[in-house]
This record gives structure tokens, sequence and C-alpha cells, in this order.
């Protein structure tokens, strides 16, 4: 899998995370669902992802979006 793949799966995981935890927990958990969003719209714009340079760092096939 290349960069993109990882940063994509890994924010669909953390969303449906948050989700459920917010159903069975707290629903302050919504917030962390809002900073993906937030974090994954300013990557759309900017270009800049924190998780996407953590994998480059790392070895992961670059993608055409990071």
């Amino acid at each position: 899998m290349n960069v993109d793949r990882i940063v994509m799966a890994f924010a669909g995981v953390v969303i449906l995370a948050s989700v459920l935890l917010s159903h069975y927990h707290s629903e302050y958990w919504l917030l962390l669902t809002g900073f993906v969003g937030l974090n994954l719209l300013q990557a759309a714009f900017t270009g800049f992802c924190p998780l996407a340079l953590i994998l480059k760092k790392l070895g992961s096939q670059p993608g055409a979006a990071f």
C-alpha cells in the first residue's frame, strides 16, 4: 500500500472508532472525529499531512497526493 491509501484507511479507522466510543462511553469522543475531518480538509488544500510525513520516513511508497 502507498502512503495515500494508508492515510485514508487510518482516518477511516479513527473515525469509526471515535463514533463507536462516543456511542458507548462519552459524546466527547466526537471531538476526535471532528479533528480528523478538519485535518483531512486542510490536507486537501495544503498537501500537508503529519501522518504522511511519518509514513514516508518509515519507508512507505509515496502516492499521488502526499
